[in-house]
């Protein structure tokens, strides 16, 4: 098929990269313009534009679709279908109906679960025991549209950089089966009930908060790792806890209760495991210790 492709973080690299395996023809690359990074703050492109480039394909990095001009330019490439994953920015009614098949989503969620921009992340910290991804038919509605492929995974104590690489994958593999026989895979409509908004995280939200139950500090644990990071705070230091064990003891909630930097929380407790000071690399609990211990007793 003749396609657009539309997508920005490394989330979207699997789907850009099985479509041109696939052999069909991606005849531009649409994702985000460069944005200053790193301590030059260099404009730096996007993972899926320089993905692209190494492809050989051509990239547009509007930085809105609302104008007539980019409209008219979409719509000039004459493409089968767009295909979309985690690209960033709102697509007005004139691109969605512009390719023949109109444009199909890459979404990381159970649908209509988990609705937005954050759905990985708010499915392990809402504790579901499965998630999934899917190809949706894109519409004017927040992720309302019409699904024609599923496929499921368990939760199953991933991190969100675990699951968010898994579900890439998964989403890769089912768009090319979809694209393979779009007319055996129509689009069915999402149900009615069980709708949820996964809005975007807040870096606020990454503070660890021990008067809640172990078991949903370590969900935080999962839910910002690798970014923002959950984190602590300890004499004016923040330390991000990038994994976590649960522990089924009792203590006053924010206290350190052992030389082993176990956490008590509103029910029971966690001890981190891989732990990382402010510019510091991150390392397992034991190394960490050896260089800042934090005595049995200490309020975080």
């Amino acid at each position: 098929m003749r396609l657009i492709f539309m997508g920005t973080p490394e989330f979207a690299v699997p789907t850009l990269d099985a479509l041109v395996a696939a052999g069909h023809e991606v005849v531009a690359v649409y994702s985000q313009p460069p944005r200053p990074a790193n301590r030059g703050k260099r404009l730096t492109p996007s993972v899926v534009h320089a993905r692209a480039e190494e492809l050989g394909l051509a990239v547009r990095t509007p930085v809105s679709l609302k104008g007539a001009d980019e409209q008219a330019a979409f719509a000039a490439l004459n493409a089968d279908a767009a295909i979309v994953a985690a690209y960033g920015l709102l697509l007005p009614q004139a691109i969605l109906d512009a390719p023949r098949h109109g444009c199909l989503n890459v979404h990381g969620s159970l649908l209509p679960r988990w609705r937005g921009a954050a759905p990985v992340q708010r499915a392990i910290l809402a504790g579901d025991a499965e998630t999934g991804v899917m190809v949706m038919q894109m519409e004017a509605g927040l992720d309302t549209g019409p699904v024609s492929a599923t496929a499921r995974t368990p939760v199953d104590g991933k991190t969100a950089g675990e699951l968010t690489a898994e579900l890439a994958r998964l989403g890769a593999r089912l768009m090319v089966e979809v694209l393979a026989d779009i007319d055996s895979h129509p689009a069915v409509a999402q149900p009615e009930d069980g709708v949820t908004y996964a809005r975007k995280i807040d870096k606020s939200e990454a503070r660890l908060d021990f008067s809640k139950s172990a078991e949903e500090v370590e969900r935080q644990v999962r839910a910002f790792n690798p970014v923002p990071g959950a984190f602590f705070e300890f004499e004016g230091e923040r330390y991000r806890v990038l994994a976590a064990n649960r522990l089924d003891v009792v203590g006053a909630a924010a206290t350190v209760l052992d030389d082993q930097c176990t956490i008590a929380c509103a029910t029971g407790a966690i001890r981190p495991t891989i732990i990382q000071r402010a510019g510091k690399p991150a390392m397992p609990l034991a190394d960490f210790l050896r260089g800042k211990a934090i005595a049995a007793g200490t309020r975080l």
